[in-house]
């Protein structure tokens, strides 16, 4: 495959907004931090898959995902994270993909996986500064741009619609019935944060559904959790935890549709 052709891939496309992101939020802020978090993720990123890949035995090929994941945490993490938690955040990250499989696919979004992990041992802070947060409002054309892009060439937008539609629902009747801090999760840069998440990782091919019917129940059932873990603990877990729900209801029916047909067979 020509790199012109890789480039209109849905991993191009994506590494495209991902780069994109980086240089303009790092132009804009005029932060150096989060590029040299950048730099510093994809390389451990990179090594780390490449131990994976020398350990299961796999083929290797262009570390395309590993690029995206350690592009993908970095934009995530705020860019006062220290070096060896952007480090450690990106080897368990690209770790989760070769430790919890399901016939040869990673059951958990990596980057959601690595970036809770994140949270719970290292205490990181998550900024999510590469969605334009903190940038002035015409910055999420980027966003909404590449968003599209990626999730029509996923075909994920039944997902995606599935998931804002529900999520946004539940803040605004948990804003109404003044539960937890809802009415923050509709302002910037949660919003940003919400978006990005939407487009770029619930959208993650080898650990979502690819059916329609099955891509709204996904992406209701993951609005829902991580709603409902705002509500409740507030924080900047809650995105994660809920697409990592989502995963995990993904993978219980995988086995129990493999089971049924192993039965039907055996019968």
């Amino acid at each position: 495959m020509s790199i012109t052709q890789w480039l209109r891939t849905p991993k191009g496309y994506v590494m495209i907004s991902m780069m994109t992101f980086l240089l303009t939020a790092a132009a804009l802020s005029q932060d150096l931090k989060g590029t040299l978090n950048s730099i510093l993720a994809v390389g451990v990123s990179v090594t780390a898959d490449f131990i994976g890949t020398s350990l299961s035995g796999k083929k290797r090929t262009f570390p395309d995902s590993a690029i995206i994941s350690g592009l993908i945490i970095s934009l995530i993490l705020s860019t006062s994270t220290s070096w060896y938690a952007v480090a450690a955040t990106a080897f368990l990250t690209i770790a989760s993909k070769y430790v919890f499989v399901y016939k040869k696919k990673p059951i958990f979004n990596p980057a959601a996986f690595g970036l809770l992990l994140s949270i719970l041992l290292f205490r990181t802070g998550q900024s999510w500064w590469g969605s334009f947060g903190d940038l002035p409002s015409w910055t999420n054309v980027f966003l909404l741009i590449g968003g599209y892009m990626i999730t029509s060439r996923v075909n994920k937008f039944p997902m995606v619609f599935s998931f804002l539609a529900t999520y946004f629902l539940l803040l605004l009747i948990m804003g109404f019935f003044h539960i937890g801090d809802a009415s923050d999760a509709l302002r910037s840069p949660f919003i940003n944060a919400t978006l990005f998440f939407a487009f770029f990782m619930l959208t993650d091919p080898p650990t979502t559904p690819a059916k329609d019917k099955e891509q709204f129940i996904f992406g209701i059932l993951s609005a829902v959790m991580g709603a409902v873990v705002y509500g409740i603990f507030g924080g900047l877990m809650y995105l994660f935890i809920g697409l990592l729900v989502g995963n995990l209801y993904q993978y219980m029916v995988k086995r129990v549709t493999a089971a049924s047909k192993t039965s039907g067979l055996s019968s």
